[in-house]
C-alpha cells in the first residue's frame, strides 16, 4: 500500500525528470513536461497526498487539469507561429481511479489557421487508462506582460533557446 510518505517521496525523486513549465498554478501541482513537439504533448505528475480525494485517489480536478494542461502543449507545439492557446472546450471521460505517477499523452488531431483539436489519454503507473479526453484550443498571438517597473515586455519563450 502507497503511503503518504511514499507518495511525496516518489514525488521528490521524479523532480529531476523532463522540464517544469513556467506556469504558477503547475509548479505548485509539480507538473513535469516530457515532450513539446511536431504537435504532440507529454506530460508527468507524481502524485503526492495534497493531489488526493477522501478515497486516496487523485481528485478529478488534478486528472482533468492535466488533460487540458497536455492537449494545450500538444496544440502550441502544431502551430509553427509558436502562438499560446486558450481552451474553448474540453471534454473528458473518467474511466477508472487514478493513483501513483500519472502521464498524459497528448496529440493534435487537426490545426486550422485559428484553432486545434486534440485529444489525450492519462495513463496510471502500471500502464492503466484512467481518462481520455478531446479539447478544442483557439490560438493567440503572445500579448504583452509588464514587469516589475511596469514596462510592457514579451516574455521569450526559453525552450527554443
Amino acid at each position: 500500500m502507497t503511503t503518504d510518505a511514499n507518495l511525496t517521496a516518489i514525488s521528490s525523486q521524479l523532480a529531476h525528470l523532463g522540464e517544469e513549465l513556467d506556469v504558477p498554478f503547475l509548479k505548485l501541482l509539480g507538473v513535469r513536461i516530457l515532450k513539446a513537439e511536431m504537435g504532440r504533448g507529454e506530460i508527468l505528475l507524481a502524485l503526492r497526498p495534497e493531489h488526493q480525494n477522501t478515497w486516496n485517489v487523485a481528485h478529478g480536478g488534478v486528472l482533468l487539469t492535466l488533460m487540458d494542461v497536455a492537449m494545450a502543449v500538444a496544440a502550441r507545439s502544431a502551430d509553427p507561429g509558436d502562438r499560446s492557446v486558450v481552451t474553448i472546450e474540453l471534454k473528458n471521460n473518467f474511466l477508472q481511479a487514478a493513483k501513483g505517477i500519472l502521464r498524459v499523452k497528448a496529440d493534435t488531431v487537426h490545426t486550422t489557421a485559428t484553432m486545434a483539436f486534440c485529444e489525450a489519454k492519462l495513463y496510471d503507473d502500471q500502464g492503466a487508462i484512467c481518462c481520455m479526453a478531446t479539447g478544442t484550443f483557439k490560438f493567440l498571438k503572445r500579448l504583452p506582460t509588464r514587469n516589475a517597473q511596469g514596462e510592457r515586455v514579451i516574455e521569450v519563450d526559453e525552450r527554443k533557446a
